[in-house]
């Protein structure tokens, strides 16, 4: 990969054939529904494949390197022993993956977030390896993200410089029956995840974790959230007021605009470009296509780069951002 202007993108997912199974082997009540969406049309064998169809795939697309993480739910819904031991081999698989592709390939951190005292320790490991960040989920079974017990996991993200992705996860069943339900099967589903639910739970863990305190014990961590912010950009002027009443050092809005990156998660929609520049900086905006659930071709992303008003801007979006957020040097 040269350093021509180009496009890293940082929410591209896969998964194993062998977390496939785990996870759907899980009891009702305990299974993570939104699983469904990997198998809709040609997903899952997107998602399972990390070298030469998805190294094909991108250079149809134009987009000169992937950051992969694994898709949703990960390994969250399992049994704490089970978590750890598919956190480490899908971390394992990903690192081999990068060392046969490293001009195209990066790679997010599985941790095991249901054995919390393994968590730390499996950043560690997998920085060792040339992982770039970890993705997350806002909660794991009936524990919040911003819980004391995944304390040392923000300690070490920030010690190490390794991004945290807070990726946006179906809600939990009791909110899901009182807020989401009542449609058919598959509505209750969509209101649940992609077209409201997903988000919002995203927003919240985020919110929790400045309202916790997390950025003032820990100023150099760095959060992402996709979909252009999961509506939380949008609703600044009401969240700064959470600030004084949290004991907060700083404005909510301040957080954002300083440990808060955004991405855009396919959502390749001028106005919410437009708002994203108005909410935050240029600076903490972040490309990405959300693979392979999103697949915008290469004349849609070019397109959308025309939104920018400078050349700077549109490589920082594109590229710059990303690399100096994950560390990614490029070959020359």
């Amino acid at each position: 990969m040269s350093n021509k202007p180009g496009f890293i993108g940082i929410e591209e997912h896969w998964t194993t054939h062998e977390l496939t199974v785990a996870l759907k082997g899980l009891p009702e009540g305990s299974r993570d529904e939104s699983l469904a969406f990997n198998e809709r049309g040609d997903n899952l064998i997107r998602l399972e494949d990390i070298s030469d169809a998805r190294i094909a795939a991108m250079d149809e697309q134009g987009v000169d390197m992937q950051i992969i993480s694994l898709a949703p739910p990960e390994t969250g819904p399992l049994a704490p022993a089970e978590a750890v031991t598919l956190s480490r081999e899908t971390n394992d698989i990903a690192a081999e993956a990068v060392r046969r592709h490293p001009s195209r390939l990066r790679s997010m951190s599985t941790l095991p977030m249901a054995q919390p005292s393994a968590v730390a320790g499996e950043l560690e490991r997998a920085a060792g390896l040339g992982f770039v960040g970890a993705m997350v989920y806002g909660r794991t079974g009936e524990t919040p993200l911003d819980d004391p017990c995944y304390d040392d996991l923000f300690a070490v993200a920030a010690s190490l410089g390794q991004p945290i992705f807070i990726h946006p996860q179906i809600p939990s069943n009791t909110v899901r029956q009182a807020s989401y339900s009542g449609f058919d099967p598959i509505t209750d589903l969509a209101l649940s995840t992609f077209s409201w639910g997903w988000h919002l739970e995203a927003a919240i863990s985020a919110l929790r974790l400045i309202a916790r305190g997390t950025f003032d014990r820990y100023p150099d961590l760095k959060i992402v959230l996709g979909h252009w912010g999961e509506l939380l950009l949008f609703w600044q002027d009401r969240v700064d007021s959470l600030s004084r009443i949290a004991g907060l050092e700083r404005k909510v809005s301040d957080y954002i605009r300083s440990n808060v990156f955004i991405t855009s998660s396919g959502m390749f929609t001028a106005a919410l470009l437009r708002h994203a520049l108005e909410a935050t900086t240029i600076d903490q905006l972040l490309f990405s296509t959300d693979y392979p659930f999103q697949q915008p071709t290469q004349n849609e992303l070019k397109l959308f780069l025309n939104e920018f008003d400078t050349d700077e801007d549109r490589s920082k979006f594109s590229r710059d951002n990303a690399r100096r957020l994950f560390g990614i040097e490029l070959s020359k």
